[in-house]
C-alpha cells in the first residue's frame, strides 16, 4: 500500500465548496500536515509500511505455527513480567513466561509436544498474567482474543468473559463460498442485532439471521446491513456500545465460524455489509476488559480526566500513542480480511471530535469546529484510518455518527477532509419526535421540516432516517408507538372497527418515512423492525425487568399475520425502497424544493426527474392542485400513500395521466395539476 500521496494544492477544493472554510484555511493545513506525517512516519518506520502496520493481528495475539509451535505477542509497557497460563500448564501462573523485547512488547515461544501436536489446543481456555510495577500477579484477557465466552449463569463461575483459542482443523475451517457485492451508489441500509432478531424470547443467532432475517431484509428492498453489537461485549443491554473484546465475535450468538456464514449468506443475497465499530470508547472492565491490561491506568488509554467518559463510564483512547494506533487501525483490517465486512460505521464520533466529548449544542459556527475544542488526535486517528481503507479497498463504505456537523468530515483527507463517505442525519429523527411528542398535526411547520431535511454540507453526503435503534429503545418510543400506542392493542385489525387514530399513525408513518427518504439525505436506514411499525420499545434483560427478553426480540408474526394492519406498513417499506432502485433519487444531486405552503400544509419538490407532493393538512384535500415541474411532459404516479396496498383509501386514480403547461409556476418552467387528499403524498414519474 501506497503512503498518502498529498498534493497541498488539493486543500484548494474545499474552499470551491464552501468559501466559508477560507478563514481557517491555517488550521485545515495544520490538520492536514499532521496527518500526512504520521502516514509518513508509519510507512518509513514499519516493516512492511502501512500495510504491514494495519495488519498487527498477524504478529500480536497467539498464533499456531505450520510446525505446531505456538508463537504469542503481547504490548504489556507497565508490566514487570508476563506469563501465559490455562488448561495446557494445569493453571501455573508462572509456569510459562513471555520474553521482554523493546517498547513494551513480550514474546512467547511454545514448541510442539513430543507428538507433533500443538500444545495448546483448540477452543483450550487460556489466559495472560501480568505481574504489575508492584509485584502483584493479575489475571487477564488478551487484548488480540479471537474467541471469548461467558461462562453460564448455572456453572457458577462468575461473569467474567473467558478467553479460549479459536484454531480449528483446517478441514472445520468455514472458507468462503461467495464474493462481496460491489458498493452500492444507492445506500438503503438496513440496521439489525442478531440477538433481538429472533421472535423467541432468548438471544438470535448468526445462522438463523443469516438463514430467516436475511430474505426479509432482501425482499424489503434494502442493499446493505449495518450490524450491531459484533464486538464482544460484557454487557448485554449497552447494545454493543461498552466493547471489552475488540478482535473477537460476540460469541452470544454462535462461533466465529457461523458469523462467516451469516455474512457469507448475506453477500450471496447480494447485501453490502457494514459493521457498527466502537472506537471511540471502551468498556472500563478489568477483569475482561482492555482497562488496566498492564496493571496501569494508561496502556491504550489517557490517564486521569481525559481517559475518563463519565457520561458513558467508559475509558477513552489515547491516539497519540503508536501501539493504540496500531491496535485500532489493525482492528478495522481483522474485521475486513478475517470476516469480509465491507464497510464500517463508526460510533460516538462526535464525542470523539472535541474534549468536551460533544456534550455541549453546536450552532454552526465554524470557531466551533476550529478551535482548541477540537481532539485533534482523535480526528487524526480518523483520517488516517479513513485513508488507509479506502487505500485497502475501493469499495469501502464509511459512516460517521456525527451530530456536530463538522465541515470536512465527509471530504476526502487528500483535501483536507476527515475522509468519511457518509455522515448520520441525526437532527430528522430529533425533529420527528419534536412534531409528534410536542406539536399538533395543525401547528407542523413546513418551512422548518423542510429545513430539517435539507441542511446538509454541500458535497458531504448524509444518511437520512426517520428514526434507528436510539429511538427504540426503553424509555423512548418508535415513531409508530408515538402514532398509535392507543389503540395499537385493540385496532390493528383489519377486521376490528375502524379507528381514526390508526387510521392517521398509518398514513404519517408512510409520509414521514417517504418524505425522509427521498428529500433527507443521500443514504437512508431503518432499525430492523421499523419497517412495518414494530409495537413497543427495546429493552435488554436486567435486574429491572427479572431478566426478561420480552421485549428483547423481534415479533414477525405480526407482519406475517394477513389480518393485522402491520403488513400495509411493510408493503410501502417495500415500494419505497423498489421505487428508490429504479429511479436512483439517493444517488442524484439534492431535490429542487419548489412549494412548501404552510396554510395548505402542502411540500412539493423534484428529484431524479420525479415530482414528490405531500399534503400534510389534516382535513382539507386538494382538487387540480399546481405542481411545479421543470421539465415538460406526461406524468403518471408511480407511488400513491393511499393505495389500498398500502392501507389507504384509494382516493386517487394512479392511472390518470398528468400533462404539463408551459407557463412559469413557483421558479419553474412548467406545472401540472394533480388531487392531494388530506394525509397522502405522491411520487409522479414522466412517460
Amino acid at each position: 500500500m501506497d503512503p498518502m500521496k498529498v498534493n497541498v494544492p488539493e486543500i484548494d477544493k474545499l474552499f470551491s465548496i464552501d468559501g466559508y472554510l477560507k478563514t481557517h484555511e491555517h488550521e485545515l493545513r495544520r490538520r492536514h500536515g499532521v496527518i500526512k506525517e504520521w502516514l509518513e512516519k508509519i510507512n518509513k518506520n514499519e516493516d512492511g509500511g502501512i500495510e504491514g502496520f494495519s495488519q498487527a493481528y498477524k504478529y500480536y495475539g497467539i498464533h499456531i505455527q505450520p510446525d505446531n509451535a505456538v508463537l504469542a505477542r503481547e504490548w504489556a509497557p507497565g508490566a514487570q513480567q508476563v506469563f501465559l497460563t490455562g488448561d495446557f500448564n494445569n493453571w501455573q501462573w508462572e509456569a510459562t513466561p513471555y520474553t521482554k523485547l523493546e517498547f513494551g512488547k513480550w514474546e512467547l515461544k511454545i514448541p510442539p509436544r513430543e507428538d507433533g501436536s500443538c500444545a495448546i489446543r483448540h477452543l483450550s481456555e487460556i489466559k495472560v498474567i501480568i505481574r504489575t510495577r508492584e509485584g502483584k500477579l493479575v489475571d487477564r484477557l488478551s487484548p488480540w482474543a479471537k474467541y471469548v465466552v461467558q461462562p453460564p449463569k448455572e456453572s457458577n463461575q462468575g461473569t467474567n468473559f473467558k478467553q479460549y483459542l479459536w484454531h480449528p482443523p483446517p478441514h472445520e475451517k468455514y472458507m468462503f463460498r461467495y464474493g462481496r457485492p460491489s458498493k452500492p451508489q444507492s445506500l438503503r441500509v438496513y440496521e439489525c442485532h442478531v440477538g433481538i432478531a429472533t421472535e423467541e424470547c432468548g438471544v438470535g443467532t448468526y445462522k438463523d439471521f443469516g438463514e430467516k432475517i436475511i430474505p426479509r431484509i432482501v425482499k424489503q428492498g434494502y442493499n446493505a446491513i449495518q450490524v450491531m453489537a459484533i464486538m464482544e461485549h460484557a454487557y448485554y443491554a449497552s447494545f454493543g456500545y461498552q466493547v471489552t473484546s475488540f478482535y473477537a465475535a460476540s460469541s452470544r450468538y454462535g462461533t466465529p465460524d457461523e458469523l462467516k456464514y451469516m455474512i457469507d449468506l448475506a453477500h450471496k443475497a447480494g447485501l453490502y455489509v457494514l459493521l457498527d465499530v466502537v472506537h471511540s470508547h471502551a468498556s472500563k472492565n478489568v477483569a475482561d476488559g482492555l482497562n488496566q491490561f498492564d496493571g496501569t491506568n494508561t496502556c491504550f488509554f489517557h490517564d486521569g480526566a481525559r481517559g475518563d467518559h463519565p457520561l458513558w463510564d467508559s475509558r477513552l483512547f489515547n491516539y497519540t500513542e503508536y501501539e493504540v494506533l496500531r491496535f485500532l487501525i489493525s482492528n478495522l483490517r481483522w474485521w475486513h480480511d478475517e470476516y469480509n465486512f465491507d464497510g464500517y460505521r463508526f460510533d460516538g464520533v462526535t464525542s470523539m471530535l472535541y474534549h468536551s466529548r460533544g456534550r455541549e449544542g453546536f450552532s454552526g459556527d465554524y470557531n466551533e469546529y476550529f478551535g482548541l475544542n477540537v481532539d485533534t488526535d482523535a480526528l487524526v486517528y480518523l483520517a488516517i484510518s479513513n485513508e488507509i481503507l479506502h487505500n485497502l479497498d475501493k469499495n469501502v463504505i464509511t459512516i460517521a455518527e456525527d451530530v456536530s456537523g463538522l465541515p470536512t468530515l465527509c471530504r476526502p483527507v487528500s483535501e483536507g477532509g476527515v475522509g468519511f463517505d457518509y455522515r448520520l442525519g441525526m437532527a430528522i429523527p430529533d425533529k420527528w419526535i419534536e412534531y409528534l411528542k410536542e406539536m399538533r398535526d395543525d401547528d407542523w411547520n413546513m418551512g422548518n421540516l423542510v429545513h430539517t431535511l435539507t441542511n446538509r454540507r454541500w458535497m458531504e453526503k448524509t444518511v437520512a432516517y426517520a428514526e434507528s435503534h436510539d429511538q427504540a429503545l426503553v424509555g423512548d418510543k418508535t415513531l409508530a408507538f408515538w402514532l398509535m400506542d392507543k389503540e395499537m392493542y385493540t385496532h390493528m385489525s383489519v377486521v376490528s372497527d375502524a379507528s381514526l387514530i390508526i387510521d392517521r399513525g398509518i398514513a404519517l408513518h408512510k409520509m414521514i418515512r417517504l418524505i425522509t427518504h427521498t428529500l433527507g439525505g443521500e443514504a437512508y436506514l431503518n432499525f430492523m423492525g421499523n419497517e412495518f411499525g414494530h409495537p413497543e420499545w427495546l429493552d435488554f434483560p436486567r435486574v429491572g425487568n427479572n431478566e426478561s427478553y420480552h421485549y428483547a426480540r423481534r415479533q414477525w408474526h405480526l407482519v406475517d399475520d394477513p389480518l393485522l394492519k402491520y403488513k400495509y406498513l411493510n408493503e410501502f417499506d417495500r415500494a419505497m425502497n423498489t421505487l428508490e432502485q429504479r429511479y436512483n433519487w439517493l444517488s442524484s444531486n439534492p431535490a429542487y424544493v419548489s412549494w412548501k405552503h404552510e396554510d395548505d400544509k402542502v411540500i412539493i419538490f423534484e428529484r431524479a426527474g420525479l415530482i414528490f407532493a405531500f399534503n400534510f393538512n389534516t382535513s382539507k384535500s386538494f382538487t387540480d392542485y399546481r405542481l411545479p415541474v421543470e421539465v415538460e411532459g406526461k406524468y403518471r404516479v408511480v407511488l400513491s400513500t393511499d393505495d389500498p396496498l398500502f392501507g389507504g383509501m384509494n382516493r386517487v386514480d394512479v392511472k390518470c395521466d398528468h400533462f404539463t403547461r408551459p407557463e412559469g409556476y413557483a421558479g419553474r418552467r412548467n406545472f401540472t395539476q394533480a388531487y392531494l387528499p388530506a394525509r397522502t403524498a405522491f411520487i409522479f414519474a414522466k412517460e
